[in-house]
């Protein structure tokens, strides 16, 4: 039996998939084509292709319902943004979280308001592990 890929490993067309199921919730292929946006028409039989892949991943569920699946999120936004942020951390910065931090702020990538939000994070933080 073949593995299944680790869920919330999502290619681009994928996560644009995933994106309108967890806005949506529940849809069939018909549901989340009108929900594509304009600029980005695909034929049904592309998004019914990447719906039965998540499927198979285990990216999403689903129910069949008349005469057609309704496909809903197995996972959540949250869980497949850690997924793809411990991959990145791994791959790109040989598992060190605070080189990915460290990078953000010389690259300027946070903000002074992000940038006080996380000293405040890790002020608590360590103020927590202290007691």
């Amino acid at each position: 039996m073949a593995n299944k890929a680790k869920p919330g490993r999502f290619t681009e067309a994928e996560l644009e998939l995933m994106d309108i199921l967890w806005d949506s919730g529940a849809c069939t292929v018909q549901g989340v084509i009108d929900r594509l946006p304009p600029s980005r028409p695909l034929a049904y039989t592309t998004v019914q292709t990447v719906l039965n892949v998540l499927h198979r991943k285990g990216g999403v569920r689903r129910k069949l319902r008349d005469r057609a699946y309704h496909y809903e999120a197995a996972i959540s936004r949250f869980d497949a943004a850690s997924t793809a942020l411990g991959d990145l951390v791994h791959k790109l910065f040989g598992g060190s979280a605070e080189q990915v931090v460290l990078a953000m702020v010389k690259s300027r990538q946070l903000s002074p308001q992000k940038l006080s939000e996380l000293r405040k994070l890790v002020e608590d933080a360590d103020r927590r592990s202290r007691k």
